[in-house]
């Protein structure tokens, strides 16, 4: 049975630390658990897992925001399917509950940014699941 489960504690976080290492590989789980407790704490970061017969298939984790730019709209900032689950639908599913949610509580689109190498990423997102590529993401560390 599949459901869609919010992760609040710090013991249901770090249960999804095993999905999200595949995609935020620079991270430990300490501070993992650090920046998703508090992203939610100061941020509204919202964090979901979808679970399959018992076992953390997909994770999500999104936040509302409001810019110029966009208006109201929900940023998705980690979407991951566990490498040995791709091609099942996971992460279509949790893309689609992060629209709907984001409907139910009347934002105005969802955004995310995807790694230039993440070639097969990005044809899920434009093919499959509807979304434009409509700019660059910058960055520059310090």
């Amino acid at each position: 049975m599949k459901v869609i489960k919010n992760l609040s504690s710090k013991n249901e976080i770090m249960d999804a630390f095993p999905v999200m290492s595949q995609l935020r590989t620079h991270l430990d789980v300490n501070t993992y658990v650090e920046l998703v407790m508090e992203a939610i704490e100061k941020e509204q970061y919202k964090l979901y897992a979808l679970v399959d017969s018992d076992e953390i298939v997909a994770v999500v984790g999104f936040q509302p925001m409001i810019t110029l730019y966009y208006g109201r709209y929900i940023w998705v900032c980690d979407l991951v399917t566990d490498a040995s689950k791709r091609s099942f639908g996971y992460g279509e599913e949790l893309l689609v509950f992060v629209e709907e949610w984001a409907k139910e509580y009347k934002y105005e689109c969802v955004a995310l940014s995807s790694g230039l190498q993440r070639t097969k990423a990005h044809h899920f997102y434009e093919e499959k699941m509807g979304y434009d590529k409509v700019s660059y993401v910058f960055k520059k560390e310090f």
